[in-house]
């Protein structure tokens, strides 16, 4: 298959090309915590030749913005975005990573062979040709963000995603991300080192992450060392997915006559229900947007009530309304869970069996609910782990939306009408 033309990689001072600088420069703004996440990249980094190391999360619970913070403070790391647009093929992939690659590396090569995108072959060749070169302390780090973004129909069937080798040569890693999967539908064999870190095992460490957030709105920017990590510069706060303009909170708390101790301090210590702590349920992006559409010059006359997630805002932002980026994010979640283009044949029963409960639900109860065989429910919720939580009860599996704040969203779509 020969290439068709096309423009060289722009690559910018860090190494980056400069179609994801500024995805990198937004998310990791403001960045703060994560530390468990980095030791263990490093550890893993340090106790393998080589290997795969994976971040796995629920949508908006920071993964991104964990991977722009360490290619910024780790500018020699080759980076992929598969969330941005037609950047989801392997093809596409391939160009963009081995031009990366011989760009960094100075590799004697003037463009890429015509039958570069047909399978992982001459992209192994250079992993290996680097590898070969690197001196004892240096490791190839290629950080690949969004898998579950991948398109699998832009390549043949039993594939690798993106081709990505099955082996690897020493001093060669790869950083994933992707939402939660199906193990055995992983879309990768690979037989090297490998590590998954599960976001939601850490709850802990993102709620603490979650406060110190919120702290940084309310107090002046600190720089803090990033200790553990060798000689990189390391400031807060963390950004979350999508993570919008900072609004002045400080201010907002005080015209509405709320602590912020009791602003930030979990809400079961302090019997007060329906602060952010709580609603965000460790959520980032959730806890972003909303931040974002707090006035940074509030009416000392509005009022505020925290009797439950939409009347969170003052009174002059709709109850049933969310912010833009929230809506548009949960109409992806949609979009994915019910394409437009294909039946919706048990879906929509399953879904809204899923919003009517505040509570997890088993495979079997939704099929009586639904009155269908448990086989048809078990393949829809399969297609939707990544916007699902998980909970083993009594030895059976059981099923939740990811947050809460998107179930009530969806109980307010006319989904029959989808």
């Amino acid at each position: 298959m020969n290439l068709p033309p096309r423009p060289p990689t722009a690559i910018n001072s860090r190494g980056h090309p400069t179609e994801f600088e500024q995805i990198i420069q937004e998310k990791s703004q403001n960045f703060v915590g994560r530390e468990f996440v980095f030791t263990a990249i490093n550890n893993f980094l340090h106790r393998h030749n080589q290997g795969y190391f994976t971040i796995i999360g629920a949508p908006g619970s920071g993964k991104s913005a964990i991977f722009a913070k360490y290619v910024t403070n780790n500018p020699q790391v080759i980076y992929y975005n598969a969330e941005l647009e037609d950047k989801n093929r392997a093809d596409e992939f391939l160009i963009n990573i081995c031009t990366q690659l011989i760009n960094q590396y100075s590799l004697n090569y003037t463009s890429l062979p015509d039958n570069a995108t047909e399978g992982s072959w001459f992209f192994s060749s250079l992993l290996q040709q680097i590898s070969d070169e690197l001196e004892p302390n240096q490791k190839l780090i290629i950080a690949i963000d969004g898998l579950n973004c991948i398109d699998r129909n832009s390549q043949p069937p039993g594939t690798n995603l993106f081709y990505l080798p099955r082996y690897l040569p020493d001093k060669v890693y790869f950083l994933l991300t992707r939402r939660p999967f199906l193990r055995e539908k992983s879309g990768l064999l690979i037989e090297t080192p490998s590590q998954s870190l599960d976001l939601a095992d850490y709850p802990e460490q993102n709620r603490q992450d979650i406060q110190a957030y919120i702290q940084r709105y309310l107090t002046p920017l600190t720089p803090l060392p990033y200790e553990g990590r060798g000689e990189q510069d390391y400031s807060p706060p963390l950004q979350g997915e999508g993570l919008g303009e900072r609004s002045n909170l400080e201010s907002w708390l005080s015209n509405h006559h709320i602590n912020e101790q009791e602003f930030c301090v979990d809400a079961e210590q302090l019997a007060v229900k329906h602060r952010l702590t709580t609603l965000s349920e460790n959520n980032f992006m959730y806890l972003s947007q909303v931040i974002s559409v707090i006035p940074s010059q509030p009416d000392a006359t509005r009022t505020v009530s925290f009797a439950n997630t939409e009347n969170f805002y003052p009174e002059s932002f709709e109850s049933n309304q969310l912010p833009p980026g929230l809506e548009a994010y949960y109409q992806q979640h949609l979009h994915k869970m019910i394409p437009p283009e294909q039946g919706t044949e048990y879906r929509i029963d399953v879904l809204n069996v899923l919003i009517q409960q505040q509570k997890a639900i088993s495979v079997d109860a939704i099929a009586q609910i639904i009155d269908t065989d448990e086989y048809e429910v078990e393949e829809v919720l399969e297609n939707w782990l990544e916007f699902l939580q998980q909970q083993r009860i009594a030895s059976e599996t059981h099923y939740s939306l990811y947050h809460s704040n998107f179930r009530d969203w969806l109980g307010r779509q006319a989904l029959k009408t989808l």
